[in-house]
């Protein structure tokens, strides 16, 4: 059998640069990988150093102080000065076309155990179906309660949902801000267990733990909620307890009003206006608290095209805030240490067009190294094993512990994560080329259904609200095509004894043909 290396060798000196090419490509890949792999492991490091720091305790329920001893409890004006003492919360709740889920958001909202004359909620409405009517009636019913609740509908999506916030601001009252998106369900204790924490005058957000209310649905939402329970447990209380910056998510957060202002408000040149005014308020100074508890619920998208929709924009505005604000984080005077962690923050997304890359060029590798035999091999696979698969082991294994979830279950699924790794990086490679260009793009809204079934979640596709972006037309193709490209090279690695690099090769084979796969089903199942 003629392998690459002998045809390379009829080609002379041309041949040989290909080769030396081919080869410097993939071991620059490799490398760039390995150091994104050595980063998680430092920050699970980091994570375990501080686990005893002050930002990681609760800080239980929050209860006014300051009442005098002289206040009698008979006194028409006692419960006025009591309640003076609680401080105003606006509850802000951005929604685009969400009408499966907003009258769940609502009824969480009014149970919040918390004054009702100290809260002021905005229902933030952007809808163009009939989300709007349902949220008018909900609204009046609760007003009639005696909710302070307001309906604050534009008739464009100017921003976004930067611009609905922006827009509410206007009209808040309350010296803190909390969000919340449509699919959440927040505990009644949410605000009694985070304003605790705004006992330091310069805490300007404080950002809870997601939790997943469909982590069992499929094979597709109990790997997502992996993936974010790594973020929220190890990434985000590495940083904060290690005095790094970190970033609100977006939602399940309480804002002090005064840092968002000062930081400049929400903008809307980025898709992920969170991450931007994050970085811009810590920049200017204000702490932030990341906390474990409360833990606040919500649905995890249920099909590959709305995960798909969901990771290109936060890709992409990952990318446009690095491109906005890297500049700006080290002309700054903040430490080095926490300069070169926000730098890996927001260029993390690099390892999508890395893995791509890889993608391409792993199975002409494999056969140029052939020559080389069974060492040469294990010289080669060996850093994808110990920095890939030993540092995405380490890194969500180490989540799931802390969450008191089963190690055994999450091993095995470990093989499925790294494959949905893969087999999304096409995806976000081309959110990472979006994001870019100067054109901030469209906020394409993840679908949310508020499934109690399989056959829920195939209806309500059907009717509406199906994913625009993910999972359709050419890109599923190209998906496909690269499955078959790997089937092609773990064939020629059994043919050849290549024992080492087959796990590799089928990773990716399986990750690129899953995502393929999910994207015809459910386009098939729809249509």
């Amino acid at each position: 059998m003629i392998g690459l290396a002998d045809l390379i060798d009829t080609f002379g000196v041309a041949g040989r640069q290909i080769e030396t090419l081919v080869l410097v490509v993939y071991f620059g890949v490799l490398g760039l990988l390995s150091i994104f792999g050595l980063h998680r492991l430092h920050l699970v490091w980091l994570y375990w150093r501080n686990r005893g720091s002050e930002s990681s305790l609760d800080a239980g329920t929050f209860e006014p102080t300051g009442f005098s001893e002289d206040v009698n409890a008979e006194d028409v004006n006692a419960d006025e000065a009591r309640a003076a003492l609680w401080p105003v919360v606006t509850v802000q709740l951005p929604i685009f076309n969400e009408l499966y889920v907003v009258e769940r958001l609502l009824a969480a909202i009014a149970a919040l155990d918390y004054p009702r004359d100290r809260l002021d909620i905005q229902v933030l409405d952007d809808s163009t179906d009939g989300t709007r009517n349902l949220v008018a009636r909900r609204v009046r019913e609760l007003r009639e309660k005696g909710y302070r609740i307001e309906h604050h509908h534009r008739r464009d999506r100017a921003g976004f949902k930067a611009g609905a916030l922006a827009a509410g601001l206007q009209h808040a009252s309350g010296e803190l801000i909390c969000i919340f998106d449509a699919d959440f369900v927040p505990p009644a204790d949410f605000l009694r267990r985070t304003l605790g924490h705004f006992d330091d005058s310069d805490v300007g957000l404080v950002q809870v733990r997601w939790g997943h209310l469909n982590r069992d649905h499929s094979l597709l939402t109990r790997l997502q909620a992996m993936l974010l329970d790594a973020h929220f447990v190890i990434e985000q209380a590495a940083r904060n307890r290690s005095g790094r910056f970190f970033n609100f998510n977006g939602t399940a957060g309480v804002w002090r009003r005064q840092a968002i202002d000062e930081a400049g408000g929400w903008q809307h040149d980025t898709l992920t206006e969170d991450l931007d005014l994050s970085y811009r308020a810590q920049l200017a100074g204000w702490r932030f608290r990341y906390v474990d508890t409360p833990v606040a619920p919500a649905e995890l998208p249920t099909t590959i095209a709305a995960f798909k929709s969901q990771q290109h924009r936060w890709t992409k505005g990952a990318v446009q805030t690095a491109r906005k604000l890297l500049g700006r984080l080290w002309r700054s005077s903040v430490p080095l240490r926490v300069k070169v962690e926000g730098t890996f923050h927001m260029t993390a997304n690099v390892v999508y067009p890395l893995m791509v890359a890889l993608s391409l060029i792993v199975f002409p590798a494999m056969l140029l190294r052939l020559s080389g035999g069974a060492r040469g091999a294990l010289m080669i696979d060996l850093p994808i094993l110990i920095f890939g698969t030993g540092a995405v082991g380490v890194f969500y294994l180490a989540a799931q512990h802390e969450i008191g979830r089963p190690l055994t279950a999450a091993l095995l699924r470990l093989p499925a994560l790294m494959a949905l790794g893969i087999g999304i990086s096409l995806n976000n490679t081309l959110a990472v080329l979006d994001g870019c260009r100067r054109a901030t793009g469209e906020f394409v809204r993840t679908p949310k259904l508020a499934i109690a079934s399989a056959e829920d979640n195939k209806l309500r596709l059907r009717r509406s609200y199906r994913t625009r972006r993910g999972g359709r037309g050419w890109l599923s193709w190209v998906e496909a095509g690269l499955a078959a490209y790997f089937a092609v090279a773990s064939a020629t690695a059994v043919g050849l004894h290549m024992w080492v690099s087959l796990p590799f090769l089928l990773l990716f084979l399986s990750g690129y043909l899953y995502t393929a796969g999910c994207s015809w089903r459910e386009r098939a199942a729809t249509a």
